[in-house]
């Protein structure tokens, strides 16, 4: 008789969120391959899985304009991370993002899930720095989930594997 063995390995569920425009697609693809890709607005939701180390990341890249954003909580389930991604330059539209950020950590099946906010397009001129938005966000202010904020460039990779270090360095410490 043969002896198989599956070598099982736990799966974390990631969900990237963030208004339209944001970046989400491209930081996906960018630690799925490490290279840009040409993106177009996701409708629905890009899946991939991501492996740091042998952690296995399943992560769910969910389309963020506002006809859409009604149907994040669909899935919530079962998430242990919220990469919520910020669009530096955004400043008008950053209320927005804090009213889903808010509304998401009020919701009952994220109330375990750690939250890594990058503050994306760190490579544009005028954009507000992680500290700024930190303080627009009242990230301060969140005792009940463990949070970062990473400055990052989607389009060059910089600051993406410091965000990924930091989830990964907070797997199994609930």
């Amino acid at each position: 008789f043969t002896l198989v063995f599956f070598y099982v390995y736990a799966e974390h569920k990631v969900i990237i969120v963030g208004l339209d425009n944001a970046g989400k697609t491209t930081i996906l693809y960018q630690f799925l391959m490490n290279e840009v890709v040409h993106t177009s607005p996701t409708i629905g939701s890009n899946v991939e899985e991501i492996v740091v180390k042998n952690t296995h990341f399943l992560m769910w890249d969910i389309g963020g304009q506002e006809s859409l954003r009604s149907s994040w909580n669909t899935y919530y389930s079962n998430t242990e991370f919220i990469i919520l991604v910020v669009d530096s330059i955004d400043r008008e539209r950053l209320s927005i993002t804090k009213e889903e950020l808010y509304r998401m950590l009020a919701h009952e099946d994220l109330r375990k899930a750690a939250v890594l906010i990058f503050a994306n397009k760190q490579d544009m001129k005028g954009c507000m720095t992680a500290a700024e938005i930190s303080t627009y966000l009242t990230l301060s202010s969140i005792k009940d989930h463990p949070w970062h904020i990473q400055s990052c460039c989607a389009l060059t990779g910089e600051g993406l594997c410091q965000g990924l270090e930091w989830m990964t360095s907070r797997i199994g410490v609930r």
